[in-house]
């Protein structure tokens, strides 16, 4: 996180404006790095753990010869973490070398089975999936520096022609809504003024 975060609340987080200007990949294509961003898993909330062991029987009907269908094996132990909204952790588990729910082409099936299904394409992904490279972190929208500092591709800067706003509007229309977002861009476009002016 930029040490010199500046205290902006919209919704039920800070922002942190170092979103505005780390630089980043224009846009994710899982054909040039084959989903490298899942290959370590994930931390689910435990609603989210839950919702997943609901349509279980589903995910399995979509994974392919490269992801294993026991159950047992998909989920870590739950631990404590606040910055869960259940209070609860749950990391997906690894197999093959890549998250369980990471297919050989590199698509996650919890997506791809809603797609198929003609529902919402992250009705199933937890929260921490979609935001990739933001994450959020005491109350705090910000960089996922940790996770995207061990990936090959996404973290070289030859390959960063963008900021992580702009690739992540989406993302973040989805956690803050429309509104939310319409008050982070004026933010964006007062915080961008204040250090040109400089």
């Amino acid at each position: 996180m930029s040490e010199e975060k500046e205290k902006k609340v919209i919704g039920d987080y800070y922002i942190d404006p170092l979103i505005f200007t780390h630089t980043f990949v224009k846009s994710c294509d899982v054909c040039i790095c084959s989903g490298e961003c899942c290959y370590y898993g994930v931390y689910t909330d435990l609603k989210e753990h839950d919702k997943i062991v609901e349509i279980k029987e589903r995910i399995i009907q979509s994974m392919d010869d490269s992801q294993t269908t026991d159950t047992s094996k998909w989920f870590e132990p739950p631990e404590e973490d606040e910055d869960f909204d259940s209070g609860v952790a749950v990391g997906t588990d690894l197999h093959n070398g890549k998250c369980v729910f990471l297919d050989k082409q590199g698509y996650c099936t919890l997506q791809k089975i809603a797609m198929e299904d003609g529902e919402f394409k992250w009705k199933y992904k937890p929260l921490y999936c979609i935001l990739f490279p933001l994450v959020i972190y005491q109350d705090t929208i910000t960089v996922d520096d940790d996770h995207l500092n061990r990936l090959h591709y996404c973290n070289l800067k030859k390959n960063q022609d963008s900021t992580i706003f702009e690739c992540c509007k989406e993302e973040l229309k989805f956690l803050l809504g429309e509104e939310g977002f319409n008050e982070l861009e004026q933010y964006r476009s007062e915080y961008l003024r204040s250090i040109n002016s400089v």
